[in-house]
């Protein structure tokens, strides 16, 4: 039985395939449109998913989605009728944006079954298809449920228990109450983009001091005694579907906003504003996380939504929450409720038996190595093609020496964080190279950290991490005494964004990273997104290729092929004389 996902009312348009309970391919549209956060119907998503599987459109028994577009409908009618003469922008988008989306998906149903039997069609709402879905996925029989984000059809969070294929909803909050909007208004304060920036707001907020706001920001969202959320509405002009999140009152309380533009510098009132929205976010995640500890029992949580993007808080939730350890899907966001509503219609509508376990990312394209080296030859790239095990040590070698390294390898990862095979990879041990990453590859805001990737078996001599995390969601501290040692990931509050690397999953970059401690002695790097800020990661081989000329990267594995640019002088700046990255006069660092 093959069920396709699919994600597209929203942002982050996405498709996945799932063939017999097994996920076989999770494919988002940006990476192949190259429009970021694209919420066009995923057609090119779509086709991709189904040559990786081996399908056609026809041999698709159920498509499900991950919307119920009808959902509370009168609760929408009656906030739009409360709204008056503001009402217009809210049915437009309500309106119009549902038809036009419902519209397109039955066009595309009608072509795709053209002739054959058409495929049962199924509506998932949307806070299912986030967590529901992921619980599905999880490697948990129980566990508590908790999602979070701006919206979905009128729902802003759930809350609720999982027993196998069962789900009881324990609460929800609804439109306006939304704290992924009341985030959203922070991140838009500090000059970032709402809905996609979030993250910029999460790294922003150790430099600022939260106690300069903190009394202000406890008036403006809370947590009632039912674990519901309150919000002073007076602060936001989000609830008249205006495009601007922060109203009036946001401005006299918190002072004038940054203007959106990186080269502007931020003022002091925005770094503490971004503390301390993200001090009272954490303080309400913990709040609710605890409560449904406490009253369900469960050793476990899974949470979803975009807020379940927010590293630093589900770190907290780790520690402190009660829970022995949280399941994060790697699309926590949009992407994954593709994935989500598929297994949605797997279990709770099918009633199939758990069988899959989504702890491994890498469900995209992959690129043959004859594909590879006829792009290699087409585009003459100063290359070499080596054999695994010298492939491993050239890489390590370059790393050791201060090289930065652009990493493509196997197949595509699923979800906004690199998981080592779009990766753009360096040595953590340099001082200079988070600054020098930012400036010259990713061209983005130098307060921006960097994430390690560690072997998993490695982790507690470098970090204060007591759980496993693949899919680098979690933020921990890094040891006092490693510090020092690990600079280039280490954010000005002692932590890190781990990535824990596992050689059942990914055999080829844990062994990249055990070559690079054969030199260096620690066997940990830094790991970022192949992509410049503002684009998707890369997906193709041009892809990769365009953005390693049009960077300050110094070298290309892609494959086995090493990829270098030409000097001034017209020489090769590959064929390292010793075949382990390091000229051959240059003897091994001590750590």
């Amino acid at each position: 039985m093959n069920i396709l996902g699919i994600n597209f009312f929203y942002h982050d348009s996405t498709a996945c395939l799932v063939r017999d309970g097994q996920l076989v391919a999770a494919v988002e549209e940006e990476r192949l449109t190259r429009q970021k956060h694209t919420c066009a119907f995923p057609d090119n998503a779509i086709d991709r998913c189904l040559k990786i599987a081996g399908l056609t459109a026809g041999e698709i028994d159920h498509v499900a989605v991950s919307v119920l577009p009808n959902l509370d409908w009168l609760k929408k009618v009656k906030y739009g009728l409360q709204l008056g003469i503001h009402s217009l922008p809210f049915w437009r988008f309500e309106i119009r944006g549902n038809r036009r989306k419902v519209k397109q998906l039955h066009a595309w149903m009608a072509a795709a079954f053209a002739g054959k039997k058409r495929a049962q069609l199924h509506f998932v709402p949307h806070h299912h298809a986030h967590v529901v879905g992921s619980f599905f996925v999880s490697p948990y029989r129980r566990a508590a449920l908790l999602s979070v984000d701006g919206s979905g059809e009128w729902a802003t969070s759930f809350r609720g228990v999982g027993d196998g294929n069962t789900v009881t909803c324990l609460g929800q909050d609804y439109f306006p109450m939304s704290l992924g909007t009341v985030y959203e208004a922070a991140t838009e304060f500090c000059g970032f983009r709402t809905n996609y920036d979030e993250g910029k707001t999460m790294g922003l907020a150790p430099l600022g001091n939260p106690e300069a706001f903190d009394e202000a920001v406890s008036r403006v969202f809370w947590i009632n005694r039912d674990m519901s959320l309150g919000v002073d509405l007076t602060y936001f002009d989000y609830p008249f579907y205006r495009e601007r999140r922060c109203g009036r009152k946001f401005y006299e309380t918190f002072g004038s906003p940054r203007k959106p533009d990186k080269n502007v510098p931020f003022e002091q009132h925005h770094l503490d504003v971004a503390a301390a929205f993200q001090k009272h976010l954490e303080k309400a995640l913990l709040k609710i996380a605890r409560h449904l500890q406490e009253s369900t029992h469960e050793d476990y949580l899974v949470i979803a939504g975009g807020v379940a993007l927010n590293s630093v808080a589900n770190g907290r939730l780790v520690r402190e929450s009660g829970f022995k350890d949280l399941y994060v899907m790697p699309a926590a966001g949009d992407n994954g409720t593709a994935i989500g509503a598929a297994f949605c219609v797997q279990h709770a509508v099918l009633g199939k038996p758990r069988t899959f376990v989504h702890d491994n990312p890498f469900v995209g394209t992959e690129y043959s190595r004859e594909e590879l080296g006829k792009i290699v030859a087409e585009c003459k790239l100063d290359s070499r093609e080596l054999p695994d095990d010298q492939l491993l040590e050239t890489a390590a070698g370059l790393l050791q020496a201060g090289k930065i390294v652009g990493w493509f390898q196997g197949r595509m990862e699923i979800g906004p964080r690199a998981l080592g095979n779009r990766s753009i990879l360096a040595n953590p041990m340099l001082p200079e190279m988070k600054d020098k990453i930012n400036a010259e590859v990713k061209h983005r805001e130098p307060f921006r950290p960097f994430a390690p990737s560690c072997p998993i078996e490695d982790t507690p001599r470098f970090f204060e991490q007591q759980v496993a995390d693949p899919f680098m969601l979690k933020v921990c501290c890094v040891r006092a005494d490693k510090v020092s040692l690990l600079p280039a990931i280490t954010h000005v509050d002692g932590t890190a964004r781990l990535q824990t690397i596992h050689a059942e999953t990914n055999p080829r970059f844990h062994a990249l990273l055990k070559a690079f401690e054969k030199l260096s002695g620690v066997p940990v790097l830094l790991n970022t997104s192949f992509n410049v800020m503002g684009e998707p990661i890369v997906e193709s081989p041009l892809d990769a290729i365009r953005c390693f000329y049009s960077t300050g990267l110094d070298y290309l594995v892609m494959g086995n092929f090493v990829i270098g640019k030409k000097t001034e002088a017209g020489k090769p700046a590959v064929g390292m004389q010793n075949g382990s990255g390091r000229p051959a006069s240059e003897k091994k660092p001590q750590p």
